[in-house]
């Protein structure tokens, strides 16, 4: 075999092994793509869940007491002292909020009536690549009327939806933190 051959070999076999590990690197190495998916901003939400009730804003901020208190009603970490919240003088409120899916926070929109219990949950924005079904307003409405007598479980009050399961469990969690929110904090404000 002539050096020619012999280099041309060499830098074939090169290539291909470079090529290779390159590929594989590549995979190794993917950058994470990020899917938001946006619905709706927080008048909309207020509209789909209350019409044309007139809402005033009424920024809320939990102290640590309150904030240890209600995880333990609640079976849920309360992850932010301050509430984005807006009320009638009736004493409906409307609470924007975010929980985790499964890696990103999902925006979500909360009613509570005036004896606490959910008239309504909307999804602001949704960030994950999957789990978007729990958008449906089928399963968002096993919420409506549910209030802080009884702590929500997935599985057993709130159906799953499978490929959605730590979604539907954080909804579950949000709105079981929520509503013993509304108990021992927003029901006197």
């Amino acid at each position: 075999m002539s050096f020619k051959q012999n280099k041309a070999k060499f830098s074939r076999r090169h290539l291909l092994k470079g090529g290779v590990s390159m590929t594989l690197a590549g995979l190794f190495f993917m950058p994470k793509t990020v899917w938001a998916k946006h619905y709706l901003d927080a008048d909309e939400a207020r509209k789909l869940i209350w019409g044309d009730l007139i809402f005033q804003p009424h920024p809320v901020e939990l102290s640590p007491a309150q904030m240890k208190s209600i995880k333990k009603a609640s079976k849920t970490r309360v992850r932010n002292a301050k509430m984005n919240a807006w009320k009638t003088q009736a004493g409906q409120w409307f609470v924007l909020d975010q929980i985790i899916g499964k890696h990103e926070n999902i925006d979500i929109a909360v009613g509570i009536d005036e004896k606490g219990q959910i008239k309504g949950i909307e999804v602001l924005e949704y960030r994950e690549s999957y789990g978007h079904q729990i958008i449906n307003p089928k399963w968002m409405a096993q919420f409506h009327g549910r209030d802080s007598s009884k702590v929500l479980k997935l599985d057993k009050q709130i159906k799953n939806i499978s490929g959605a399961t730590l979604s539907c469990r954080h909804i579950t969690d949000g709105v079981n933190r929520l509503t013993h929110t509304w108990d021992q904090v927003l029901r006197s404000e």
